[in-house]
């Protein structure tokens, strides 16, 4: 496995890999064969699904993974059809020492706040499935959020339930 360690010593240029919506693993996976280093951070979080829970494992950064690799390697991540954009990072040190403090967090045992951008009052817009571009106020926050849309010249709203992995701050 080709997935690393930011605590690693690993000397290679990092990388900031955009990746299109709910694409993290299957990039992760692609590197792997690829043989290009990378940092995925994932935490566990329960789901409900149809009465029962699940134990899943989530990107702690959704749309977002960590190359370490060279030039033709960021070329590579680019040539898939899960790469959205690599941005380079000009402080690599920060980065690193950021990194770390990930790989701490997704390897303990605390609980993680997977959105913290999703707060109820917050504006917000949904970025996949069905509802993509409706944009509107988050009232309740779970792993399932309400969020209020509203039709000002009506004077009339409506509210629809929603997974919070669908929504992003506007």
């Amino acid at each position: 496995m080709v997935a690393v360690s930011p605590i690693s010593d690993i000397v290679a240029r990092w990388w900031l890999v955009h990746t299109k919506p709910r694409h993290e693993k299957a990039l992760a996976a692609d590197l792997d064969r690829k043989g290009i280093a990378h940092f995925l951070p994932l935490v566990h979080v329960k789901r409900r699904h149809a009465g029962r829970v699940f134990d899943v494992r989530l990107p702690l950064f959704p749309g977002y993974l960590f190359l370490s690799g060279t030039e033709e390697e960021r070329c590579a991540a680019l040539m898939t059809s899960r790469t959205v954009n690599v941005i380079k990072v000009a402080d690599q040190e920060a980065l690193r020492r950021d990194l770390q403090d990930v790989y701490r967090i997704t390897v303990s045992k605390e609980p993680v706040d997977l959105y913290p951008g999703i707060r109820e009052g917050r504006r917000c817009r949904v970025i996949g499935g069905p509802l993509k571009g409706l944009e509107g106020v988050v009232l309740r926050r779970r792993e399932v959020s309400r969020v209020y849309v509203a039709v000002h010249a009506l004077l009339q709203s409506a509210e629809v339930e929603i997974d919070v992995s669908l929504l992003e701050p506007v």
